[in-house]
């Protein structure tokens, strides 16, 4: 089973169900974070790191209710972990990054918390709220932070009801070209 195939059975399994309190499903977030990616003109990396930036939500089970969530799933940990063995780290980084992108934008940005939606707002307080100002200095010396925050930035558009985008399969080039080999 080619790479592609292995990200595309599992999306399409286990990514069309609800997304945790969001209007959409798993499957239509990361579509939707790619095509924003894509409108911005963000290169193939990163694009592909804003269609998979939520895959460890897919690769381990969690509650369907964000109601019923006590603990940080860690997604970003597991998923990142899971695209290194498969793709360079302009992929994998983004990834990793995207939940520590929240809390600096929410630490750095006093209006950035304010736009988060309800779902968001309950796995903040999980992933352990807004930096400190050490957690900020930390962020900013990461090599991929600027790439976590625009993942960060698109997924939080990717949350529209009925929105047009590519379909999965449309990304199936893009995940060969990228797979390390």
């Amino acid at each position: 089973m080619s790479v592609a195939d292995e990200i595309l059975a599992i999306l399409e399994a286990r990514g069309v169900g609800a997304y945790f309190g969001e209007p959409v499903s798993v499957l239509a977030h990361g579509l939707q974070t790619a095509h924003f990616a894509r409108e911005a003109g963000a290169p193939d990396e990163l694009v592909l790191a804003a269609l998979l930036h939520d895959i460890g939500h897919l690769l381990e089970d969690a509650p369907a209710c964000i109601e019923d969530w006590h603990a940080d799933a860690h997604h970003e940990e597991l998923g990142s972990e899971w695209l290194a063995r498969r793709f360079g780290p302009a992929v994998w980084n983004p990834v990793k990054l995207h939940v520590a992108a929240k809390r600096y934008l929410c630490a750095t940005q006093p209006k950035y918390l304010a736009k988060l939606t309800a779902a968001s707002l309950r796995t903040l307080q999980l992933q352990g709220g807004p930096m400190s100002s050490d957690e900020v200095a930390a962020f900013r010396r990461e090599p991929f932070c600027r790439d976590a925050v625009r993942v960060r930035l698109w997924d939080d558009q990717g949350k529209i009801d009925g929105l047009v985008t590519a379909s999965l399969a449309d990304y199936r080039g893009l995940i060969e070209s990228l797979a390390v080999r």
